[in-house]
């Protein structure tokens, strides 16, 4: 089982809080609150079998197009 838990900045605020990621079901993506200034945090998980390693995005996903 590929679970962790992993220390995250959130994009809005930038306060450290940690969350548990549960990488068994593969890729991922994912809203989570700031534990701190309730924005949402858009979460993505990469699970990379060939190099073995787990990649995590954090972002505030309010990035416009023009």
């Amino acid at each position: 089982m590929l679970y962790h838990t992993k220390t995250i900045n959130c994009p809005h605020c930038g306060h450290h809080q940690s969350i548990d990621i549960d990488a068994s079901a593969g890729d991922q993506e994912y809203y989570d609150d700031c534990r701190i200034c309730c924005n949402p945090m858009h979460i993505r998980l990469h699970l990379d079998e060939y190099q073995k390693k787990i990649e995590l995005f954090v972002d505030s996903d309010n990035e416009q197009l023009y």
